[in-house]
């Protein structure tokens, strides 16, 4: 029998992985919904709270913010930048969509830190973690994104809360590695100095490791936002509004002027968060290296 046909005769039985995994999303919708409803409660409250604080002023009151926000942390080509930007933004109609973009990514960049703060300090802490963790997180990073809609939808059905998951778990990887990485490369001389000094473990981490690798820990905020922005399109498909609405709908009518003004208020709202969290990080760094100096 030629060897071609033998290995056409041989066929590997299909394996119902994509079966396995909706029984586990069926199981988990029956016995944990109750848990499911409170998350998308709170999730959903914290974002319309955001959003009403964020579109009560007039426009041109948070423009004036914004401003004296980027003036402060970055200087004054920031600032100039945000009060074209913004005021761009408010003369395009579409001030209440870039809030609630705004509202969704903030959030959304919360529930990933209060997750990834103590995952990145468990990996730096313990190699076992770090190695069990990793493979984990590469596979976070490199699924995706859309395909973390459907089992969102199962659980919080169609509105901002699976928009606001799905974004958590595409933007958590980076959060999680830069805290290790930050908390890993803290001088093991500050370590032991707390250590002989009596100092307890706990405190070590919140008085040395932590503010010493703030820098890197900020690095990872900055990559939070910016993953929870390229999210906003996205979130959009699944009913979560905001500029992400805008531009989906620029794209179902083919409306060029649509797609392209919701597209550059996204632009525009990445920009600032990118420059003011660098700026926090740059403030970071030089506390880091003023500590050193004075230790």
């Amino acid at each position: 029998m030629p060897a071609d046909a033998v290995v056409a005769a041989v066929e590997l039985p299909r394996a119902p992985v994509g079966e396995w995994f909706a029984d586990v999303v069926d199981w988990l919708t029956d016995n944990l919904g109750w848990l499911f409803d409170a998350i998308g409660s709170a999730v959903e409250g914290a974002v319309e709270g955001l959003t009403s604080l964020l579109t009560a002023p007039p426009p041109l009151v948070l423009v004036g913010v914004f401003t004296l926000l980027a003036l402060f942390l970055s200087g004054w080509k920031l600032g100039v930048f945000s009060l074209v930007g913004f005021a761009l933004i408010d003369s395009m109609e579409l001030w209440e969509p870039a809030m609630d973009t705004l509202a969704l990514v903030l959030v959304s960049t919360v529930v990933a830190l209060i997750l990834a703060l103590p995952l990145g300090v468990a990996a730096a802490r313990n190699d076992m973690t770090s190695r069990v963790l990793r493979p984990v997180l590469d596979f976070m990073q490199t699924m995706p994104a859309f395909v973390y809609l459907i089992p969102a939808i199962f659980f919080f059905s169609i509105g901002v809360v699976p928009g606001v998951v799905a974004t958590v778990i595409f933007a958590l990887p980076p959060g999680v590695r830069l805290t290790e990485l930050g908390i890993r490369g803290v001088d093991a001389e500050m370590v032991e100095a707390g250590e002989a000094f009596g100092t307890a473990p706990g405190r070590i981490l919140t008085r040395i490791q932590i503010p010493l690798a703030m820098p890197s820990i900020m690095a990872g905020v900055n990559q939070l936002i910016m993953l929870a922005l390229s999210m906003v399109v996205i979130a959009g498909m699944v009913g979560a509004g905001g500029l992400g609405d805008e531009v989906l709908q620029g794209i179902q009518r083919v409306d060029i002027a649509k797609g392209f003004e919701g597209g550059l208020a996204v632009v525009v709202l990445a920009i600032f968060l990118d420059r003011v969290t660098s700026a926090l990080g740059d403030r970071s760094a030089v506390s880091r290296a003023t500590a050193k100096m004075t230790a």
